[in-house]
């Protein structure tokens, strides 16, 4: 599904990512932890191509294409999520306007009918309830007003609308509380546990983990991982912490 060679980037020209080399297979969940400042959102921005972050070396290909020959909404439109950190708030826009014209946009790139806007109303209402989460709360302005919590609930139903092939989660777990971290555990579990689907799940703790059972586990280190093994390492990483994972 996804698969990284030797990929270096920079920052404001300062090297972030120094050689990370990474696969990951259609049908797993990975992991990745490690202390602040190793390059972990650096690489999850990379993979979404955001602007700012330049590559200048390596390779990264999602489901046997060359990643950056391909623009931002090019690899959303193939069936890549990328989930923030800080959800960004858009005044004046209704989470249920931006989901339908991204979900349809999607549907236009691959060539499918698009929804109508009951069509749309029944998806967002089931993908809600799933969650746990109210629908009438999708009616408000995108992230205003909604709490750290709230926030990343909405965003896992946004995953489930939108139904990738991998999800790119860049610490979801952050500011979540337990009833929160459930539901975000639970979303992932629902939505992308599929043999078609992979997720890259990147986060500075283990408790997220106990929702989640990744099947591998990785250390990232001065830009490049250092350290990889099943969910055993996460428990270990929790007790001992980075120091001397990435010694």
């Amino acid at each position: 599904m996804l698969r990284i060679e030797n990929l270096h980037a920079t920052v404001a020209d300062k090297p972030i990512l120094n050689g990370l080399t990474l696969t990951v297979p259609t049908g797993e969940i990975h992991a990745i932890m490690g202390p602040n400042g190793a390059g972990k959102s650096t690489l999850a921005y990379v993979l979404g191509g955001r602007p700012g972050y330049e590559v200048t070396q390596g390779s990264v290909t999602f489901d046997g294409r060359d990643l950056f020959a391909m623009e931002p909404h090019e690899r959303a439109a193939a069936g890549m999520f990328l989930g923030f950190q800080y959800p960004v708030e858009i005044p004046g826009v209704s989470y249920l306007q931006f989901l339908r014209e991204s979900l349809n946009s999607q549907r236009r790139s691959r060539g499918k009918k698009e929804l109508s806007g009951a069509e749309f109303i029944r998806l967002a209402k089931d993908k809600a309830k799933l969650l746990g989460m109210d629908a009438e709360m999708l009616k408000r302005p995108v992230n205003v007003g909604f709490s750290g919590g709230e926030k990343k609930r909405a965003e896992m139903v946004q995953m489930g609308i939108m139904d990738p092939r991998l999800a790119i989660l860049d610490e979801t777990d952050s500011g979540l509380d337990i009833d929160a971290l459930k539901a975000v555990g639970a979303g992932i579990n629902s939505i992308m546990r599929d043999p078609q689907k992979s997720v890259l799940l990147i986060t500075h703790y283990q408790r997220l983990l106990d929702y989640v059972t990744p099947d591998a586990v990785h250390v990232l280190s001065r830009g490049k991982i250092v350290r990889s093994g099943g969910p055993e390492l996460a428990h270990e990483l929790e007790r001992e912490g980075y120091a001397e994972a990435a010694a």
